[in-house]
């Protein structure tokens, strides 16, 4: 017949296990453990713990014998179970992320580069989470070739951080092709636990070209809504803005590299009004134009969601807009180092 282990225990030892089982901060685990090591050294079999606790005895047999062999280090946590973890070869794996690619892919996912070296996504993931590397990513670029780049940037930055005196500085440029989209159904409201639906075709009902000047020092925004996008248009806006700006104040307007800028006709019209200050920004450099912000905000906030069965009813928008942002204009902050 199988003895059961013997259990004797130390004071320091016998007031340790009761504590924890007295204490509500143990874990319901190492509570029963350490009842079982009680139980034992009172000298109850395993057959009379399993009653008295309700457990298999297997599971008495178990901590009884690791409390015999390494005391209270033996129950407070379970052994390693199944095999040992694969070890992964880190500097294969960078240089494999880094230097190569799979067969018929444009980058590595998890399960492609687990396969390649034989260990689990899991592992694939948690090293490349360590060593900042996301083959998921790509970030897109575009360095300007303008050989007076450097040039054209300080002068309009200049203008950002510091304006002339007496002197309106506006960005200028024009949102072209805006479309005004109707959706093929209806679509379902917002409610709790359900976002608003949309559907994914549309009716094209005819575009806008939208023209637009931001105010700098205010943030106002001098807007208008044309049909094409040429340079008579062009100058039909700077008109619009020659009417709409105090005529004692010199313009100094930021305009990118598009042709209808530089025609003929508007360099005709601007040397007859020598108020107006053209500075362009260097070439496959938009962002340096602010008024790109502005565009952002009524492209996200109005345009992109908006249903607009007609032409009209799309310039009608933008034009409610535009006087909603009018009313209380704030100026973008300009905090690039």
């Amino acid at each position: 017949m199988r003895i059961a282990t013997e259990i004797v225990l130390t004071q320091d030892e016998q007031s340790e296990l009761n504590g924890l089982v007295r204490s509500g901060l143990t874990s319901v685990r190492l509570a029963l453990r350490a009842r079982i090591v009680l139980l034992a050294a009172e000298g109850l079999q395993n057959k009379d713990i399993a009653v008295v606790l309700g457990v298999d005895r297997g599971q008495i047999r178990r901590w009884r014998e690791r409390f015999a062999q390494m005391r209270l280090a033996g129950i407070e946590r379970d052994l390693p179970r199944g095999a040992p973890p694969v070890k992964v070869d880190v500097a294969r794996l960078v240089a494999l992320t880094t230097e190569g690619k799979p067969e018929v892919a444009t980058h590595w996912s998890t399960r492609t580069m687990a396969a390649k070296l034989g260990v689990s996504a899991a592992s694939v993931s948690r090293h490349w989470r360590a060593k900042g590397l996301k083959p998921h990513l790509v970030r897109g670029f575009k360095v300007s070739r303008d050989p007076k780049f450097v040039e054209k940037l300080e002068d309009v930055v200049g203008l950002y951080l510091s304006p002339p005196e007496h002197a309106i500085v506006l960005c200028c440029d024009e949102k072209s092709q805006v479309q005004a989209l109707d959706r093929t159904q209806p679509g379902l409201p917002l409610k709790k636990g359900r976002a608003e639906t949309m559907t994914h075709d549309y009716k094209r009902n005819g575009t806008t070209t939208l023209f637009a000047a931001l105010n700098v020092f205010d943030g106002q925004v001098i807007a208008q809504c044309q049909q094409r996008h040429r340079h008579e248009e062009w100058l039909t806006f700077l008109r619009k803005i020659d009417r709409e700006t105090p005529k004692e104040k010199t313009l100094h307007l930021i305009c990118d590299n598009y042709a209808t800028h530089k025609h003929p006709n508007v360099q005709a019209w601007l040397e007859k009004h020598p108020r107006f200050n053209m500075h362009f920004t260097p070439t496959s450099a938009s962002w340096l134009n602010m008024v790109e912000r502005f565009f952002r905000d009524i492209s996200e906030n109005r345009l992109r969601r908006g249903v607009f069965k007609s032409v009209p009813e799309l310039t009608t928008a933008i034009e409610q807009y535009v006087a909603h942002h009018n009313a209380n204009p704030k100026p973008f902050i300009w905090t690039a180092t």
